[in-house]
């Protein structure tokens, strides 16, 4: 007879439970550097050089950034774009004038203090009367 699936299931997962787990031989930075592709001393890079061997998993981080910092050297990388928008340096410039600035909703509400704000208006009470008396009751009911 065929055994179904969750036993199956069950049987292999208490099998695999009694193994005792597979430790990973700890690794060597000698032999992963022996099996690192041959690479150029970083001294005599280039911007022109190949930096591909560099990029090879085997590589050690530490080697593979000092590669990439003799790249980023070069002054190509440290231009900025013109046509980005945020390389630009916006610090500078002229200030908002006064005028200008006393009509930006933000400015009134965050820079100008309360005695200087325009006090709101209140509707009166007769206002508030007229209106409610104006207004129709609910659909279906008559009014009062």
């Amino acid at each position: 007879m065929a055994e179904d699936f969750l036993r199956r299931w069950s049987r292999l997962k208490h099998e695999s439970a009694a193994e005792p787990p597979k430790e990973a031989a700890p690794e060597n930075p000698v032999e992963k550097a022996a099996e690192a592709p041959a690479l150029p001393p970083v001294e005599k890079l280039t911007p022109q050089s190949d930096f591909t061997p560099f990029m090879n998993p085997k590589v050690e981080d530490k080697l593979r950034r000092v590669a990439l910092k003799a790249l980023f050297r070069d002054p190509h990388f440290q231009t900025p774009d013109p046509f980005e928008p945020f390389s630009g340096d916006w610090t500078g410039g002229e200030a908002i004038a006064p005028e200008m600035l006393a009509t930006l909703n933000q400015a009134k509400r965050h820079l100008f203090s309360e005695a200087e704000k325009k006090p709101e208006e209140k509707p009166s009470e007769e206002k508030s009367l007229a209106q409610e008396e104006s207004t129709p009751g609910e659909p279906g009911k008559p009014h009062a």
